[in-house]
């Protein structure tokens, strides 16, 4: 056993951790698995020699090709073209005291967190394969202080193989008051603060973050050609629980702070015995029902619980309550049920009857409560604080709505408040 100033040089040569980045819709780990850059989380962990850059010299060019910067491997910068004779070039130099992430869909080297589409629901639709993706190649980059208090900031775009990012003709783009000159990236990045994450949390408004990590007001549409109003006094730096949409993936920020507060998958393994060792039984077939072990794949077990979500009553799985066909309706995204509308042999509540996972992502939780609610119509369950935060939180979704999400695998919540709270019958013995 390490003692108290052993354990604290012990932890003392342990790598500096930033915080980490958590897909929304993953619960736990992608479904072919966690694989290098492309993972269903990602910590970030100060370098051990600083890869930050900062804005040095601009150059005003009639020929892009002209600019040393533009054509060195060695040189970071961000070309601006203006015009077809006209191209604003900023040269970017190291910075000792900053470490550089970027995050994308790209798999080359530039890029430190490979991040695809998010599938709506559990299930990706048959032609989501084939449909292009509209996250970018080099969708944003995250930049920490490598001092306390190790502050992140964000920023829209990457630099690219050629440590290059380049606004063509038609991105927005535009001189601000001061000089400089700043843009947005075809389909945006979009950032929530929330405010009094995780203790008591409310959801702050959703913003666009620039090229140079300015804070702007949402443009009309997602790639609408015209910038919001700039937000006066807002920050490009990320926050306990701050969300970052890639248009097609949401990421939720964790401070290192954050995650050290947070239940671990050992103490939601001990929720979840805890709730089999209280033996809650099936009403209909009287047998005993237990959560199978964490973490796990959708696959259906026999004494796996279902619930009906219109009234909270759990059973196991049973074929009561069948509504004639004519009856039954489609739910979109039911993780694994039957999709169809059931009526409750106790309180003959119709309405869907699916099958209970466990929310056994970490991060996504509030608090470190009893799993008590499951999300509607997914069944995924978890605290009756996290789902009431997640019910409450507006996901982007296409190029201007938004809509609540199940965090554990982005199916869209059906109804208010979105989740049920969940009856157990315990056992008749």
């Amino acid at each position: 056993m390490l003692q108290p100033n052993q354990h604290d040089h012990a932890r003392s040569k342990d790598p500096v951790k930033y915080g980490e980045l958590v897909i929304l819709g993953y619960n736990g780990s992608l479904p072919g698995g966690d694989r290098g850059r492309k993972r269903s989380r990602f910590a970030l962990y100060r370098r051990a020699k600083a890869n930050g850059v900062k804005p040095s010299a601009v150059h005003i060019l009639s020929n892009p090709h002209d600019s040393k910067a533009v054509n060195s491997r060695g040189q970071h910068s961000i070309s601006f073209t203006l015009s077809r004779n006209q191209t604003v070039v900023v040269e970017y130099c190291h910075d000792n005291d900053t470490d550089m992430f970027q995050i994308g869909r790209s798999t080359e080297s530039p890029i430190d967190f490979v991040v695809t589409d998010t599938p709506g629901g559990s299930k990706e639709s048959e032609d989501s394969s084939a449909a292009p993706s509209t996250i970018s190649r080099f969708a944003c980059r995250i930049v920490c202080d490598r001092n306390p208090p190790y502050t992140a900031r964000i920023y829209a775009a990457g630099f690219d193989s050629s440590k290059n990012i380049f606004l063509g003709e038609k991105a927005t783009k535009w001189k601000n008051p001061d000089g400089h000159m700043d843009g947005l990236t075809t389909n945006g990045v979009l950032v929530m603060h929330p405010v009094g994450f995780p203790e008591e949390p409310k959801q702050g408004a959703w913003r666009e973050i620039s090229v140079c990590g300015d804070v702007y007001a949402l443009r009309e549409t997602r790639s609408g050609p015209i910038r919001g109003q700039l937000a006066q006094g807002e920050s490009s730096a990320l926050q306990d629980g701050s969300l970052v949409d890639l248009c097609g993936a949401t990421l939720l920020w964790r401070t290192a702070d954050g995650l050290l507060k947070a239940p671990t998958l050992r103490h939601l393994d001990a929720l979840r015995l805890e709730l089999n060792a209280a033996r809650p039984q099936c009403p209909v077939g009287l047998s005993t029902l237990a959560f199978p072990s964490l973490p796990r794949s959708h696959s259906l077990e026999e004494r796996q619980p279902w619930a009906y979500l219109s009234c909270g009553h759990v059973h196991g799985r049973h074929d009561w309550g069948q509504r004639p066909e004519r009856h039954r309706e489609r739910e979109e995204g039911a993780c694994g049920g039957t999709g169809g509308r059931r009526e409750c042999p106790l309180c003959r509540t119709v309405g869907p009857y699916v099958p209970l996972w466990l929310g056994c992502e970490p991060a996504f939780y509030v608090d470190a409560g009893a799993p008590t609610h499951a999300f509607v119509p997914c069944g995924h369950v978890c605290s009756e604080k996290t789902a009431r935060y997640w019910a409450e939180t507006p996901l982007p979704h296409g190029t201007h709505a938004f809509r609540p999400t199940c965090p554990f695998c982005s199916a869209p919540l059906a109804g208010v408040p979105g989740f049920t709270r969940l009856i157990f019958q315990g056992p008749i013995d």
